[in-house]
């Protein structure tokens, strides 16, 4: 882990912000911002200022922005406030508003150069033909 970042008692149900996490988990931290730029859910724009948050991290410690990707990125349920709302007959029912809690993990990707491969001449072998005589 190079970066990261997490973002706690987001007023957004766990479940909604899911799906947009699967959206960017494992890809390049630009490609990852250009789907969230284009993303229209209410989680889009908390899960970039979140990844941009996580990205200047790394570069406060001193890691180039051009190698990072999202190596972890999950969604817990946070504490879910409990409300009350009038109902019928007098009655009051109970109304849940969910929070999550979001974390995100940069890696660097190593690039590693492809061995050059030498070229082995080939040999080449003439098949004779044998003659059986009769």
């Amino acid at each position: 882990m190079v970066a990261s970042a997490k973002a706690r008692h987001i007023r957004m149900s766990a479940r909604k912000v899911r799906l947009v996490t699967q959206l960017v988990k494992g890809k390049s931290t630009q490609n990852a911002l250009a789907v969230l730029a284009n993303t229209k859910k209410k989680a889009a724009l908390v899960l970039d200022k979140l990844l941009r948050s996580a990205i200047a991290n790394a570069k406060n410690k001193g890691v180039e922005e051009e190698g990072l990707y999202i190596s972890r990125i999950f969604t817990n349920e946070g504490v879910t406030w409990k409300r009350f709302r009038a109902n019928a007959f007098g009655r009051g029912s109970r109304i849940l508003k969910r929070t999550c809690h979001i974390s995100v993990e940069l890696e660097r990707k190593i690039i590693v150069p492809k061995p050059v491969e030498k070229v082995k001449k080939k040999t080449v072998v003439k098949k004779t033909k044998t003659v059986t005589k009769k």
